[in-house]
Order: structure tokens, then C-alpha cells, then sequence
């Protein structure tokens, strides 16, 4: 009963683990590796489109950038024209050919005004007649040309700002505000205030006084700029079928110049950004970079601050594009991918069952032959295989074995009788014997522990010779300031207790040899420039005896995990060398990166000196046990042991020079997970 139920485990167990074989690939693993595939593809489709986002509002504040400067290009020209500077002279009437002659230009260069005011704000001519209300003339681009700078900015006009200078600017700039979702509410219902592109150039008047030629281009409502600026940016740009690209002039949260549509093709002019963007841009000044709600939908969107000449948040620049398209793109991509798996699996895993079942019946057989023989029965045998494949031969095998085990079977059991006699006699033997070689072998492993700890004897005695260096020099700086107050020396106090730690940490490790399981090595993570921090004051007081300059870059994110007593001991040793290596000073560098090697996360440090160097041959030496190139001091174990202690951790140490131009050794060490 209980054999036939052996045989059944044994037939469950067969055929479940051929089973896994066949479908844990397809079932499990490979929906894993399309799991982690397509999550690394969406990070990287919605990384591009940020990229694509930002890379187009770029494109945009260089625009607006060049019309500022054009601008301010185009009136410095009308100022130093020939022709401008002598109806200047001559013509003393508001509506003379002055007038039409700044009129003219204002419509060729697309400004809204233009007009010469004087330093005591009276304006001298215009191309318009002006308003009856006194223009305001102390913007801070005109104080800039009046003072002899050509200048332009954006600038906000209040409605009676703009009526100053024409009623019809006043009307175009007034902005009804429509209440969007998402937004900030507000109690106005109308934006009167203008966002004006203003420059000013300076001018000397008839009688030697001083006055700026002042021009401006109105953006609300200005279609044809945002317009520009689009056709600039999205034209040809690959957008996919159904997205749109998008830009808009905000004067603080609303859109007075957009191409944004509303239902039936309107513009959505007087619309109000989300207060989520507001916030961001208006209020913190931070560039926005993410989806958005901008009206009635969502748009893959970049948003800037506009400063005004004064350096005040008065606005915002937007470029952004429909981000639906893009969506409904990666869930046609992800339904096409599952498809293709679903198709993939329903084709290939009956035919891995198939296989799967041509594999476990023959070996089932063999197992109940075994199960059948070890219950009793000699004759039992798996029988003619189907396949002729290692199956088949393995059943042939298997029943050619039990005919052997059923014929020495029974001289087994005629041997048996004589085999226990000698078995007594052998036993006390053995006995004896063993009790000799237990002795025997406790004493080989004493002699191979003593040997193993003569062999790192020379290791240690290394170890403890830094610390104790360490300890030396600033023994040397405590009499140097004992004249001084002893709170002076707190810094080297410290440093001695953590060398002495050190000390202590090197004979732990000759007591694990004796005990492993009682000790274990401590590891921790840490940034490595605070390492590179603790480590510059053990080697301080060599520093101080020559003229070397001391260079730090910390780059490295990445924290690491390795003793930071073994990897100061690494940075001692390598900055020690750098020293030697420069005995009439230079500059010791110090350089923190993260880096990846072959695959895996890590972080690199820089020890670099302007020494000597080393030829090819040295470096090919420069990691071998004993080898130095120091003929009265070192013991060349150094570099050994600190290659040896960045290896356990998983990392390495790699070596570039050349003679006469310094020495460079780069630590790389894995980051801790």
C-alpha cells in the first residue's frame, strides 16, 4: 500500500517538475520580461515626450528672445537712419512728415506705437495722435535710453496706460476671463491690463537735450505671433495623427495670445491656467515640465515665468501638444504586445505538453520498476521504450543494471556469512586506527592554522604600521600646540582614538581565523565624500611638510557599501603614494563619480597626482605582493592588500600613468543595494 503510493508521489513529482520546465517560461518568466520591458519603455516614451516638451519651449523663449532683440535692433536703426535724424532737426510740427515717417515704419516692422519722448516726459512726436491723459514715460527700458542704452522688455500697461497712448491699444488688450476647470477662481470678469513687448532708443533732440524714440508691440490678442512661433515649432515636427501643437502668452494666469482651441474651433482666449501651474510657475518661478489640463484637456506641457524688465513674474510662455494621441498610441502598442504573447502561448505550450508527456511516461516506468524491485520483487523491469532517444538507452541501462543486481544478489548473500567474520576482526583494528588518526589529524589542522597565520603575518604588521604612523604625527602636532590651549588639539584626539580603533579592528580579524563563526565584518552605506573628508586630517601633517595643493570634486550620488576603516585604509595608502610621488609639491586630486562597469551601479574615485609617473613596466607590477619602487622605506604589501580589500567588496582598482605626468588610480566600487 504504501509502496504504491511512493509510486505515486514519485509519478506527481515527474510529471509536475516536466510540467514547470515547460510552462514556467512561457507562463512566468517570459510575462515578466515583457512586464519589465514595456515599464522601461513607457518610463522612456513619457521621458522623450518631457524632453521633445521642454526642447520646444526652448525653441519658443529663443523666439521671443529674438523679436526682444530685434526690436531693439530695429529702433536703435531708425534712430541712427540719416533720414530720421534730419526731419528730427527740421520738423518742429506733432503731424509733419516726422510723424508720417515714424507711422510708416511702425506698420513695415509690425509695432503697435511709436513715438520720440523728451527726458521731462513730453512726448515730442508720435506716429498716432496720442491720448489726452499724460503717457507714462518712467518704464525702466526708457530710463535706460535716456541715459544712452538701447533697451527692450516686456512690460505690463495698465488700461489707462495703454488709453494714454491710443483707445483702439486699450480695446484690443481688453480680455473677457472665462471660468475653467482646474483653475484658480477669481473675482474679476475682465483682464484690462496689456502684455507689451516695449523697446527704447536713445535720441539727441534739437538743443542738445536727451530723448529715447520708444516702440512697442502689443501681445494680447497678437494671433499672428503665437501663430509664429507654433508654425516654428510643430511644423513638420512628427507629432502623431490627432495631436496638435500648442502656444500661449499668459498675462498672469490668462491666456491673452493662445492657439489653444475651445468647442467650435474658438480660441481660448481669457481662459485661466490650472492652479497646480500657477503655483509652480507664478509663485515658486520653477519651470513646469508635465501633463496638464489646459482648458479641456490634457496636454503634454512645458511652462516658463515672463519677467518683466524689472525682474517681476508678470507672465507665462507655454508650448505643449495634445498628449490623447500619445496614449491611445502606447495602449494600441501594449494590446498589439499581448496579443502577440497570447498568440505566442496558445500555439507553444500544446506542443510543450506533448513533449513534456513523451519525456515523464518512460521515466514513470522506470520508477515503478525501482519502487517494484525495492519491495520484494527481482524480476520487475521497465520493459521496451518507444523513443530511441537518452530516454530509451537510460530504460535499457536501468534493466540491464536490475539482471546484474538480481546475479550478484545471491553471491552477495553467500559472501555475507564470511564478510561478517572478517568485519569483527577488522573493527578492533579500525578502532585503533581511527583513535590514531584523530589525534593525527587535529594536529595537521594546528599546523596548517599556525602555517595560514604565518603567512599574513607580514599583511598585518603593514596594517598596524599606518595607525601607528598616524599616531606619530599628530603626537608630534599635540607638542607643537601644548603651549596652546588643549581644546586646540580635540581634532587630533579624535584621530588617535579612531586609529587605535583601527588597531583593534586588525587583531579581530587574526582572532577570526581562530573563531569565524564569533565575529562577522561590519559593513555599512555611506556616501564616499564624507570618507574622503574623514581621511584628508590621518594624512594632514605630510601634507604640511610640502607644497602640494589639494583638489576635491564630489560628483557621487550613488552610496557604497564597504568597512570604512578598510576603504580609509585604501585612500591612506594611495594618497600616501601621490605624496611620494611628488617630493617638490603639485597637486593631489580628489574626484567622486558615479560610474557603471559591465552592467552594475557604482561609484569611481579619482587618486591623482602630478609626479613622476610610472613607465609600463612598474604599472604592470605596481598590485604583486613585496614589489616597491621606495628603496629605503615600504614593505610593497600596500597597494596588494588594498587592490585585495576593494576585490572582497566586489570592486577593483585600476591604475593609468605616464612618466613625468603624474599617476592616476581609479577605486571602483559597486553601489550598496
Amino acid at each position: 500500500m504504501s509502496s504504491a503510493a511512493e509510486r505515486g508521489g514519485r509519478s506527481r513529482s515527474v510529471r509536475y517538475r516536466l510540467l514547470a520546465i515547460a510552462l514556467v517560461p512561457m507562463l512566468i518568466v517570459l510575462p515578466l520580461l515583457l512586464g519589465i520591458g514595456i515599464y522601461r519603455w513607457n518610463l522612456r516614451f513619457n521621458a522623450m515626450m518631457l524632453s521633445k516638451v521642454n526642447d520646444d519651449l526652448t525653441i519658443a523663449h529663443q523666439y521671443l528672445a529674438r523679436i526682444r532683440d530685434t526690436t531693439e535692433g530695429q529702433l536703435t536703426a531708425v534712430t541712427e537712419a540719416a533720414r530720421f535724424q534730419d526731419l528730427l532737426r527740421r520738423d518742429e510740427a506733432p503731424n509733419g512728415a516726422l510723424a508720417a515717417f515714424l507711422a510708416n515704419v511702425a506698420a513695415e516692422r509690425g509695432l503697435d506705437f511709436l513715438y520720440v519722448v523728451a527726458d521731462d516726459g513730453r512726448v515730442v512726436v508720435s506716429d498716432r495722435p496720442m491720448g489726452t491723459a499724460p503717457i507714462r514715460w518712467n518704464w525702466p527700458v526708457i530710463g535706460s535710453a535716456l541715459k544712452g542704452h538701447p533697451k527692450a522688455g516686456i512690460e505690463v500697461f495698465d488700461e489707462a496706460d495703454l488709453a494714454a497712448i491710443s483707445l483702439e491699444l486699450a480695446l484690443r488688450a481688453r480680455v473677457e476671463i472665462v471660468s475653467t476647470e482646474s483653475s484658480v477662481a477669481g473675482a474679476a470678469s475682465v483682464e484690462p491690463r496689456g502684455l507689451m513687448l516695449q523697446g527704447a532708443s536713445p535720441v539727441e533732440l534739437p538743443g542738445g537735450k536727451r530723448g529715447a524714440l520708444v516702440g512697442g508691440i502689443l501681445l494680447n490678442r497678437n494671433l499672428p505671433f503665437v501663430d509664429g512661433i507654433n508654425d516654428l515649432i510643430y511644423h513638420g515636427s512628427g507629432l502623431p495623427e490627432g495631436s496638435r501643437g500648442t502656444v500661449t502668452l499668459f498675462l498672469g494666469d490668462v491666456r491673452v495670445s493662445t492657439n489653444v482651441r475651445m468647442f467650435e474651433g474658438q480660441r481660448a482666449i481669457g481662459t485661466r491656467v490650472s492652479a497646480e501651474v500657477r503655483s509652480a510657475v507664478l509663485d515658486q518661478g520653477r519651470v513646469w515640465r508635465d501633463s496638464a489640463f489646459v482648458v479641456d484637456d490634457w496636454y503634454v506641457s512645458a511652462y516658463e515665468p515672463i519677467l518683466d524688465s524689472a525682474g517681476r513674474r508678470v507672465g507665462m510662455l507655454y508650448a505643449g501638444f495634445l498628449e490623447k494621441p500619445f496614449t491611445e498610441a502606447k495602449r494600441e502598442t501594449l494590446l498589439a504586445i499581448a496579443a502577440a504573447f497570447l498568440i505566442a502561448l496558445f500555439a507553444t505550450v500544446p506542443l510543450f505538453l506533448h513533449w513534456a508527456g513523451a519525456i515523464f511516461r518512460p521515466l514513470e516506468r522506470m520508477s515503478d520498476a525501482i519502487a517494484r524491485v525495492r519491495g520484494g520483487d527481482p524480476a520487475a523491469r521497465t520493459g521496451p521504450v518507444a523513443g530511441k532517444d537518452e530516454i530509451g538507452a537510460v530504460a535499457l541501462h536501468l534493466d540491464h543494471l536490475l539482471d546484474l543486481v538480481q546475479e550478484r544478489d545471491a553471491e552477495l548473500r553467500r559472501w555475507n556469512e564470511e564478510l561478517n567474520q572478517r568485519v569483527e576482526e577488522r573493527a578492533r583494528a579500525l578502532q585503533l586506527t581511527t583513535t590514531q588518526l584523530e589525534t593525527t589529524t587535529r594536529q595537521l589542522v594546528m599546523s596548517e592554522k599556525l602555517a595560514a597565520i604565518g603567512e599574513i603575518t607580514a599583511g598585518v604588521a603593514h596594517e598596524i604600521n599606518n595607525p601607528i604612523a598616524v599616531i606619530q604625527g599628530n603626537l608630534e602636532v599635540i607638542r607643537q600646540l601644548m603651549g596652546a590651549e588643549a581644546r586646540q588639539a580635540q581634532t587630533e584626539f579624535r584621530l588617535i582614538e579612531q586609529q587605535m580603533d583601527r588597531v583593534s579592528e586588525i587583531v579581530t580579524k587574526l582572532l577570526q581565523f581562530a573563531k569565524p563563526q564569533e565575529y562577522a565584518g561590519y559593513t555599512e552605506h555611506y556616501a564616499v565624500a564624507g570618507i574622503i573628508s574623514d581621511t584628508l586630517p590621518l594624512v594632514q601633517h605630510l601634507l604640511k611638510k610640502s607644497t602640494i595643493e589639494v583638489e576635491r570634486e564630489d560628483r557621487a550620488i550613488r552610496p557604497i557599501m564597504m568597512n570604512r576603516t578598510e576603504l580609509q585604509q585604501v585612500l591612506v595608502n594611495l594618497i600616501v603614494n601621490a605624496i611620494h610621488a611628488m617630493p617638490d609639491g603639485g597637486r593631489l586630486g580628489l574626484r567622486t563619480f558615479d560610474c557603471d562597469m559591465d552592467g552594475q551601479d557604482g561609484v569611481a574615485i579619482h587618486v591623482s597626482d602630478t609626479g613622476t609617473g610610472m613607465t609600463p613596466e612598474v604599472m604592470r607590477k605596481v598590485f604583486d605582493p613585496f614589489f616597491t619602487t621606495k628603496q629605503r622605506e615600504g614593505t610593497g604589501l600596500g597597494l596588494s592588500i588594498s587592490q585585495m580589500l576593494a576585490t572582497r567588496q566586489g570592486g577593483k582598482i585600476s591604475v593609468e600613468s605616464e612618466p613625468g605626468l603624474g599617476t592616476t588610480f581609479t577605486i571602483w566600487l559597486p553601489a550598496a543595494r
